[in-house]
């Protein structure tokens, strides 16, 4: 008989190795994957990892797959490094992009020069709202975060999918359900003319570097470490678990209202019923992929990224549909979380 057993010292060398070992795992499996669907693996996993980097516009296309990615991952990774498990980044994203696309409805050729960073502040407002009703309920009730947060999300849907097909539908758009187009000073400046790559890039970089900054050299990011690392010393230092709960939430809620605006005012210049993609779920696994580091977040955005856009050329040249994206998404979480486990555990007979 077989047990798991704690290891006395996990080892940091493999703490480290974990991603990458996680990623030739699901590389393994899905030409498994590829070889039980008909498919050739090579031509399988060429499609995934290695096309969408053979042109300028696959690049840009992953780079503009990674900005909610990577946004959404820097605040979930604050949340868990603090010891409040947000699950909730995907409603928070989807709110943001409400508010920011009803900033952005309002404007009109004759509205300001950079009218489009309104759209974005109001966008890190509404994901700062929407966050801000799970830390009321955890610090006032007690409620768990993890329940509150994920419920919250589907009511964030359910709102766009009201506004999208009621009060907010294109009167002009054959009664599909999307807004009316923004117009261009509410639209995120493109980055590379000719691509849909957007200065959305650019500003996650830049909220990268803050929070990199906010984590390792700020009292207030060293407090909420040390409340999710120790909480008993914590309280023994006095700090409060209440600012922990609510500086982390609204930060999280902040960075993934910023990625929902730069959706909806970027790429795509209105509202639709699935503008988010389930950015917010899958950065649950970009920011555990890496270790709830800022650094690694990067590296953790492009693999999903490319998973992303894999996932969409392989129903094009493959013929394959469009779960193949979220079952590579199950398989880089699975392999990561056994990773992980055989990190602090080993087998052992009994």
């Amino acid at each position: 008989m077989l047990r798991l057993e704690a290891r006395p010292i996990p080892s940091t060398l493999m703490g480290y190795a974990a991603p990458v070992i996680a990623l030739l795992a699901t590389v393994v499996f899905g030409s498994i994957l590829f070889a039980t669907l008909g498919k050739n693996p090579v031509a399988g996993l060429t499609v995934f990892f290695i096309t969408p980097l053979e042109t300028v516009r696959g690049l840009t296309e992953v780079g503009l797959k990674m900005v909610p990615l990577l946004l959404c991952a820097l605040g979930l990774a604050l949340c868990y490094r603090s010891n409040v498990w947000n699950i909730g980044a995907e409603g928070q994203l989807v709110v943001g992009g409400i508010v920011a696309g009803g900033v952005a409805l309002l404007a009109s050729p004759a509205s300001i020069p950079g009218y489009f960073l309104l759209v974005l502040l109001a966008g890190m407002a509404g994901g700062m709202a929407w966050a801000a009703i799970t830390a009321w309920l955890r610090d006032s009730f007690n409620a768990n975060e993890i329940l509150v947060s994920l419920m919250l999300s589907y009511v964030g849907g359910l709102l766009l999918l009201y506004l999208v097909n009621g009060p907010w539908k294109d009167p002009k758009g054959f009664n599909f359900p999307y807004s009316k187009t923004f117009d261009a000073v509410a639209m995120v400046p493109k980055l590379v003319p000719g691509t849909r790559l957007t200065w959305g890039i650019v500003i996650a970089f830049l909220a990268l570097v803050v929070i990199w900054i906010f984590v390792a050299r700020s009292k207030a990011g060293f407090r909420l470490q040390v409340a999710g690392h120790a909480p008993l010393a914590a309280r023994f230092a006095g700090f409060s678990a209440r600012e922990g709960i609510w500086m982390s939430l609204l930060i999280c809620g902040a960075l993934a209202g910023l990625a929902g605006a730069l959706e909806v005012a970027g790429p795509l210049g209105q509202l639709t019923p699935q503008f988010s993609s389930g950015y917010g779920f899958a950065a649950i696994i970009v920011a555990w992929l890496g270790r709830l580091h800022p650094g690694g977040c990067v590296f953790a955005a492009f693999v999903m990224a490319l998973i992303y856009i894999g996932g969409e050329l392989s129903q094009s040249r493959l013929g394959l549909p469009a779960a193949i994206t979220g079952v590579f998404q199950g398989m880089l979480l699975l392999s990561l979380l056994t990773a992980d486990t055989f990190i602090h555990y080993r087998l052992r007979r009994v």
